[in-house]
């Protein structure tokens, strides 16, 4: 089983700013709810950190197939409900234009969160994907979180969806995960060992004030607080549902292949924090279109050749789940044209960060607008 939670900007068309709309958005879905799609469950939107984003998330399938139809409806939700607010929504793992001030969601939590980490925090308005992956359990769990390291970098540099910050090119594919980073709890981890290791580090982090309480563990793969899951939480959030599950694929099927060499006891190849950032770093700067780190040979590489060894890792599971097709396909488009190269595109296009956007408005737009109604979930 996976679940899929995507993080999205709410923009004024008119200006191309993000807007501080969120809680009319939500008071929209909850009192009108979908009109003829009503049958969804009322959970499918929430708030986020700042008021000018959403979160949205699927029901646990098995079905990729689902998961893309699911991502695609609850966008639709999400673009009906700002659209009765006066806003869009936009896909974008971070405001690309040039914001002033942020508003935090009317929430304890949240507010507690920009008081404690002050500016960490106010910077933090970053749009992610989370894909859940149901683990046996926590000794399971950290026994792929343990493996998982140096392959998630390759799913950054798949993701990568965020340039463009403050209305300019930051030179990186995904500026996104050099924010979050910011986060003292966030980023790669050093393997843990045991599921005693691993809570046992939590308790540090909390005691330290390092994360306010378990959801603010922000590591890049982590053990899900309040469901039997493991929850990798590297990349961007997508434009492109395809992308989007493409990520999803490959992240279950390396969940499922370290589970099985766990249960073997086949050993752990040692990885250094400081080598699985550099390896982050290279995947958030060059995304697809430069070398990156071979979670294997421990080289720099064509990023083509290491997103090939990435499906060649997972190919069998990828077989038995029924995947690989969509992955290979899914692996040529990322190499021709990725989030932010498409980004780029657009502003070599128009000239402009206004064009970036409204690019970023359209293509967010046709991933809901054009999707079929009403497929089972499950």
């Amino acid at each position: 089983m996976l679940g899929i939670e995507e993080e999205l900007l709410l923009v004024d068309p008119a200006t191309r700013l993000v807007t501080a709309r969120s809680t009319r958005v939500l008071k929209e879905f909850r009192e009108h709810g979908r009109g003829r799609h009503a049958s969804v469950a009322t959970d499918e939107l929430d708030q986020e950190l700042f008021r000018h984003q959403l979160e949205t998330r699927t029901d646990p399938t098995t079905s990729i197939e689902d998961a893309l139809t699911q991502i695609r409806e609850a966008r639709r939700t999400a673009g009906e409900a700002a659209a009765a607010a006066d806003v869009e929504i936009a896909a974008c793992g971070i405001v690309p234009t040039p914001i002033d001030e942020v508003t935090v969601s009317p929430n304890d939590r949240y507010r507690d969160m920009v008081d404690t980490f002050g500016e960490v925090a106010r910077t933090g308005g970053t749009c992610g994907m989370h894909v859940h992956v149901d683990i046996a359990d926590d000794e399971e769990g950290v026994g792929v979180i343990d493996r998982l390291g140096p392959w998630l970098p390759v799913l950054l540099a798949i993701s990568a969806n965020s340039p463009f910050y403050a209305g300019r090119d930051t030179s990186y594919a995904s500026w996104r995960s050099q924010v979050w980073a910011r986060w003292p709890s966030a980023g790669p981890t050093e393997q843990f060992g045991s599921a005693a290791g691993y809570h046992a580090s939590c308790a540090m982090l909390l005691e330290t004030g390092a994360a306010r309480d378990v959801g603010m563990l922000y590591f890049d793969a982590r053990l899900a607080a309040h469901q039997p899951t493991l929850e990798i939480r590297i990349a961007d959030v997508c434009t492109d549902p395809l992308d989007a599950v493409l990520v999803a694929a490959l992240g279950r099927a390396l969940v499922e292949t370290f589970a099985r060499e766990h249960a073997a006891g086949d050993p752990v190849p040692p990885w250094r924090a400081e080598e699985l950032r550099a390896a982050q770093w290279r995947a958030a700067r060059y995304g697809v279109a430069e070398r990156l780190v071979h979670p294997a040979e421990r080289v720099l590489a064509p990023a083509g050749d290491v997103l090939d060894a990435l499906v060649d890792r997972v190919r069998p599971v990828l077989v038995e789940t029924g995947d690989l097709a969509l992955v290979e396909d899914g692996s040529r488009r990322v190499r021709h044209a990725s989030g932010a190269t498409r980004q780029r595109a657009a502003q070599e296009r128009t000239g402009s960060i206004d064009g970036v956007v409204d690019d970023l408005l359209e293509r967010t737009r046709r991933s809901w607008a054009d999707a079929p109604l009403g497929s089972p979930h499950g």
